[in-house]
């Protein structure tokens, strides 16, 4: 019955290890460390001293070797351990409903004048390091000034604007680009780094197209594009609003990641 359940248990383990890894480069490296091991057992049974010692020297640093290899999964796995504690679910919403109205008003100009726009809101302990070297500007959330950094023609617009405690603390922060392979490529930059920080931070991001003017939200690693004024508005309530009885953190509800 123990060896049952430790069968069972490592197969679990096993299989979310593969869904966890599942479209990322990792499983390509995953299959090339597996190979070497196979390769390793096989010269050992046939007795290939000198090729077995050189193999073993590769797996001798395997562990390094897959610290690196996966450093970015390993991130992404910690943090997402880490904003699902019991601490992270007793921090509230992150935006009154007067600042989603600013916010939806910048955003209805901006798609309209196809102005790109990257914003970012975030937990109240959360982004410090991404803050720290933006600019920081500490103000109110007013539609008026969010369609003023991201006029082209301002020093300000490449980047986004990250809002916490209901002002916009910083502009010009400088986001991590996911390595999804499953987003479109009909999307550029501003959308990957929209998707890269919710991949690794329990934050909600809206982005404008510069090209297009369409209207995009991400949120646990996905995005979802061309959304109307009105789904906007939903999904900012649903995940921003103001906390309401039995309400904490941020919705759990996974946005679906649109592929074209």
């Amino acid at each position: 019955m123990k060896d049952l359940l430790e069968t069972l248990v490592i197969a679990l383990v096993l299989f979310y290890l593969y869904r966890w890894i599942r479209g990322t480069f990792a499983i390509q490296a995953a299959l090339g460390l597996l190979f070497i091991i196979l390769i390793n057992a096989v010269v050992s049974l046939l007795g290939f001293t000198t090729l077995n010692f050189m193999l073993r020297s590769v797996l001798d640093v395997g562990v390094l070797a897959v610290f690196i290899i996966f450093q970015p999964e390993i991130r992404k796995l910690l943090y997402s351990l880490g904003q699902n504690t019991a601490f992270d679910r007793f921090i509230g919403r992150t935006g009154s409903d007067s600042v989603i109205e600013e916010v939806i008003n910048a955003v209805k100009v901006m798609a309209q004048s196809k102005t790109g726009a990257l914003i970012v809101f975030a937990r109240s302990s959360s982004l410090q390091d991404l803050v720290d070297v933006g600019i920081r500007i500490d103000a109110r959330v007013n539609a008026e000034l969010l369609q003023t950094i991201f006029q082209k023609d301002t020093p300000l617009h490449d980047g986004a604007v990250v809002i916490r405690n209901n002002k916009i603390v910083a502009a010009s922060c400088y986001l991590p680009i996911s390595q999804n392979p499953n987003i479109s490529s009909v999307f550029g930059t501003r959308h990957r780094a929209a998707v890269g920080i919710s991949e690794t931070n329990n934050v909600f991001v809206v982005v404008v197209s510069e090209e297009t003017g369409r209207i995009s939200i991400a949120k646990n690693g996905a995005l979802t594009s061309g959304l109307s004024i009105q789904k906007l508005r939903a999904e900012m309530e649903k995940s921003l609003g103001e906390e309401k009885e039995g309400d904490v953190g941020f919705s759990s509800e996974k946005a679906e990641l649109e592929m074209n």
